[in-house]
């Protein structure tokens, strides 16, 4: 059986940067509740973006507005440099995987790709060739005899993805497709249709309130809350440039403490003053937030020239495997907690243990500053 990551991808093939798809100023409402608030967004052809964010942040209802089955009540949706914003789902040229698979439990697999060129009246010897085609392309070519009972989770979600692909759709919508998997499964599964989704080339978006499935899948990641958009960007602009303190509290780890403004270049951390050129942007003895990514605190090769060095209490070590994670307690600012994350091999070489006291220091460019709200 040859899965999805053994075909070959073109190497450094670079995404179509025509627009494709063309969210304008999209409300929806469920009642009194507006879900969607004026949220306006662009996908470019071949592009493939997940919608990322927490529970009822509005990504599914954007994802269903798009496909029609929960039409806005204002705004405009195209796809292909068509107005599509009034027709129903069926006329939309897209393809849709759902969370649940919703295969037919009564049609074999095989059956279950083809269903929908049945519905177009394909004739059968068209349907058979192409669901033998999809199921070899998700490495499924001996199981379409098989029902639905008969798989593995993964392999029902392959059987609703070659389905979602059996019409040769110009759009492809996932919504949350790897959720109810396992978490080696999912992982193994991520990875092939990220390469799946390469080699055909196929505009694809994904709703998914898992980070790490955003930042390892997307070419670009929409951050949601609230029925906004706080950010769009690619895996490493969110992570390394989050535009708000809610994105960088959503992707990935990160230590807040408050601080005040010094004046161009300087913050004041408890008795400590902190060099941060991104503090020229607030005015003197403004009370802002500091962000900074665990990863980020350095503990090697500090001297008397390192800038924002302070001296920390190593309040707790939690192991993680590949590393451990330490609460940092800086003696300058009592009350503040910093997360730092050390290699095995940091914490072998200099002994580190909790109650200890070390020298860590802040790199500047490191340092997110946000207003305080």
């Amino acid at each position: 059986m040859q899965d999805i990551a053994e075909l070959p991808v073109p190497a450094n093939e670079p995404v179509a940067q025509s627009p494709f798809l063309v969210v304008r100023d999209l409300v929806k409402r469920f009642g009194k509740f507006t879900a969607l608030k004026n949220v306006s967004l662009s996908v470019n052809k071949g592009e493939f973006v997940c919608f990322l964010g927490p529970s009822g942040c509005g990504k599914t209802t954007l994802l269903r507005a798009i496909a029609g089955l929960d039409p806005q009540d204002e705004g405009t949706i195209s796809i292909g440099g068509r107005d599509v914003s009034k027709l129903p789902p069926a006329a939309r040229d897209f393809g849709i995987v759902f969370q649940s698979y919703a295969l037919f439990p009564n049609l074999t697999v095989a059956a279950n790709v083809g269903y929908g060129l049945v519905n177009r009246k394909r004739p059968r010897a068209e349907v058979e060739a192409r669901a033998r085609e999809l199921l070899a392309l998700v490495g499924l070519q001996d199981q379409g005899d098989k029902y639905p009972v008969q798989l593995s989770g993964g392999q029902q979600q392959r059987v609703a993805l070659a389905r979602a692909l059996a019409t040769s759709p110009s759009l492809l919508l996932l919504d949350e497709p790897l959720s109810a998997l396992d978490a080696r499964v999912r992982v193994r599964l991520r990875d092939e249709i990220t390469r799946l989704q390469r080699r055909l080339g196929v505009t694809t978006i994904m709703v998914t309130h898992d980070q790490e499935e955003a930042l390892t899948m997307a070419d670009r990641i929409v951050v949601m809350n609230h029925g906004v958009i706080e950010q769009v960007g690619t895996p490493e602009d969110i992570y390394r440039k989050p535009a708000s303190e809610f994105v960088a509290d959503f992707v990935g780890t990160m230590t807040f403490m408050d601080a005040k403004t010094q004046g161009p270049d300087r913050l004041r951390l408890g008795t400590v003053d902190l060099i941060c050129p991104s503090a020229s942007r607030f005015g003197p003895g403004e009370t802002v937030r500091i962000g900074m990514r665990p990863e980020e605190i350095r503990v090697r090769n500090i001297d008397a020239e390192t800038p924002n060095r302070m001296m920390v209490k190593v309040a707790a070590l939690d192991f993680l495997g590949a590393f451990c994670r330490a609460e940092l307690e800086p003696e300058a600012a009592p009350g503040v907690t910093m997360l730092a994350d050390f290699s095995v091999n940091l914490m072998r070489d200099l002994a580190v243990v909790e109650g200890q006291t070390i020298t860590v220091a802040l790199p500047p460019e490191s340092l997110r500053i946000y207003p305080k709200t």
